[in-house]
C-alpha cells in the first residue's frame, strides 16, 4: 500500500510530470520534474519526483554541477540503480554536447577562441584528463576532432606516433593539441611544454603544421600560439 501512495501514476494528470510535458511544453516542468521523466518510476517510500530531488542535490541544485557526477555517484542513491544512472549521466551528455555545437560547422578555425569555446563546453567538466586532437586542411577547416587518449586526475599520455599517424590518415595539413586541466589551472606543465615540442618537430619532418596546443578548465583557456611558445 506504501507503494501506491507514492506512485505518480496515482497523481492528478497534471502534476505527473510526463502528462504535463506532454499537455504543455518542457519549459514548464521543473528540473527535478524533468529528471523524473528520465528516472521512470519511484520506489516504495520515495517517488521518482523525490527520487529526482535528491539527485539534484548531490549537484547543490545546479545542473551544471551534476553534470559533473557520474554513474557510481549516482547509484548511491537508494532507488537509483545503474539503468536509473546511465540514463541521466546520458542525458547530460548528449545537452552538454548540444551546447557545444559542432566545430565543423564554424567551417574555418581563425584564432584560439574558435576552438577554446567548443573543447571547453565538452571537457571542462571532467574528472579527468583528456587529450584530444583537431585536424585541418590546407584552407583551415576542420577535418576532424578525436579524443586520442584519456588519464587520471593528474594527466594522460599523448603518444607523438599515434597523433602524427591519425594526422595521415585523416590527410591533415595542420592539426591543434587540445586537452583539459581538472585542477583548474590552466598554466602549461613541464611535460604539456615538453610534449607540444616533442610533436611540433616530429611533425615538421611530415610537413604537418602544429598550429596550436589549447589547455582548458573551468577557468578558461590558454594558448601556446597566444602566448608565443610555439
Amino acid at each position: 500500500m506504501q507503494a501506491q501512495k507514492y506512485s505518480i501514476k496515482k497523481w492528478a494528470k497534471d502534476d505527473q510530470p510526463r502528462e504535463k510535458l506532454l499537455r504543455k511544453n518542457p519549459q514548464v516542468l521543473s528540473d527535478s520534474e524533468l529528471l523524473a521523466i528520465l528516472i521512470q518510476s519511484g520506489i516504495p517510500g520515495k517517488s521518482a519526483i523525490e527520487l529526482a530531488r535528491e539527485v539534484l542535490k548531490l549537484g547543490k541544485g545546479d545542473l551544471n554541477e551534476l553534470g559533473r557526477i557520474t554513474v557510481h555517484e549516482m547509484v548511491r542513491i537508494r532507488g537509483i540503480g545503474p539503468a536509473k544512472a546511465s540514463i541521466m549521466v546520458a542525458a547530460l551528455e548528449l545537452a552538454r554536447r548540444r551546447q557545444a555545437g559542432p566545430l565543423p560547422r564554424k567551417t574555418i578555425v581563425r584564432d584560439s577562441r574558435d576552438v577554446a569555446v567548443y573543447v571547453q563546453s565538452l571537457l571542462r567538466d571532467l574528472h579527468y584528463e583528456v587529450f584530444a586532437i583537431i585536424f585541418l586542411n590546407r584552407a583551415g577547416r576542420v577535418r576532424h576532432f578525436e579524443v586520442i587518449s584519456q588519464g587520471g586526475i593528474t594527466g594522460t599520455v599523448a603518444d607523438p606516433r599515434l597523433i602524427l599517424k591519425r594526422a595521415l590518415e585523416k590527410d591533415a595539413v595542420s592539426i591543434i593539441l587540445c586537452h583539459n586541466h581538472p585542477s583548474g589551472n590552466l598554466q602549461p606543465s613541464k611535460a604539456d611544454e615538453e610534449l607540444t615540442k616533442k610533436i611540433k618537430e616530429a611533425a615538421n619532418y611530415l610537413d604537418i603544421k602544429l598550429l596550436d596546443h589549447i589547455i582548458v578548465s573551468e577557468e578558461g583557456h590558454f594558448s601556446f600560439a597566444d602566448k608565443g611558445m610555439l
